[in-house]
């Protein structure tokens, strides 16, 4: 693999296949059995731990320990805490909060269990009431988009994720990440909320962006829309990734303030629910265009001028 190449898709690292050359095999219980916690204790099965307990009450999370985690039981968050030597804490973030202060204040964590949730938002210190009572904090957060189902399991190979855990245990953290085919990245606990608004910003708004593309196209006749899109859009993310805003291309970067004039005047007629995004995303391309010296300063100010036109 190339290092240098920010394309380059980790090999994942060989489990161990013989028992005796295996660290300790964990009890492992998922409080929360949706699209995260499901595929990730799935795959720490595959690692050779032993899912024996899952909670959830939706008839979609009982389908999903059904499908991956064939044989576990479904109960409730205390009595998984109870039988569990790790425990994945896979609800909401907004939840969290009341989840780990309700099990704090029950005594139901035991001394030693490993507590891990799957926030990016969140480090380690939305578990300090848990790890006052004796449990040992974990944050591991994938970077991906899950559907809750098999397909979650082999999409982690490779897949980055993003640890933050005491020092002391770090290794665990990496470990544990290793096992279930990921990719251990370090986020120090006061950097969590920009690493997760850098991921949100550009998966969420992503999907967003390729959606309103859609929408535009079938109105203009394009019977495949997303056959359309796709090369392009893939062309397009290949090449930001490789050289960033040198991969800008399209009339903004050029300067075309003509065109862009003219997107303005379709949208305000077809999709003017689409304006405010169009000329927000164009006025942060002009700016980063200009940065790179691929938008020359003349330009931009009639690029410019369109633009706050267009927003009145």
């Amino acid at each position: 693999m190339n290092d240098n190449d920010p394309l380059a898709v980790p090999q994942r690292r060989p489990r161990p296949t013989d028992p005796a050359d295996r660290p300790a095999r964990l009890a492992v219980g998922v409080v929360g059995a949706g699209r995260v916690g499901a595929p990730l204790a799935a795959a720490l099965a595959l690692a050779g731990h032993h899912v024996v307990a899952a909670s959830g009450v939706s008839d979609a999370s009982r389908r999903r320990v059904e499908d991956l985690l064939p044989g576990v039981p479904l109960t409730t968050p205390q009595d998984v805490i109870a039988r569990a030597d790790l425990v994945l804490l896979t609800v909401p973030d907004d939840a969290l909060q009341d989840l780990v202060s309700g099990l704090a204040s029950t005594g139901a964590l035991k001394p030693g269990q490993l507590l891990v949730h799957t926030s990016g938002r969140f480090g380690v210190s939305i578990l300090e009431e848990a790890a006052r009572a004796g449990a040992l904090p974990l944050a591991l957060h994938p970077v991906m988009t899950f559907t809750g189902t098999s397909v979650d399991v082999q999409r982690l190979v490779g897949c980055s994720f993003g640890v933050t855990a005491p020092e002391v245990l770090r290794p665990v953290a990496e470990a544990l990440v290793v096992e279930m085919g990921g990719e251990p990245e370090w986020i120090d606990e006061s950097a969590r909320p920009l690493y997760h608004v850098a991921l949100a910003n550009g998966a969420n708004h992503l999907v967003t962006l390729v959606a309103q593309s859609r929408d535009l196209l079938a109105a203009a006749g394009v019977r495949a829309p997303d056959r359309m899109l796709g090369p392009l859009l893939g062309a397009a993310l290949d090449n930001a990734l490789r050289s960033g805003d040198l991969a800008l291309t399209g009339p903004v970067a050029r300067g075309d303030a003509g065109t862009v004039a003219a997107h303005v005047a379709e949208l305000r007629r077809v999709a003017p629910e689409a304006l405010a995004a169009y000329i927000a995303m164009a006025r942060l391309t002009a700016d980063r265009a200009l940065t790179a010296g691929l938008l020359k300063p003349e330009s931009a100010e009639a690029l410019l001028d369109v633009l706050a036109e267009g927003g009145v």
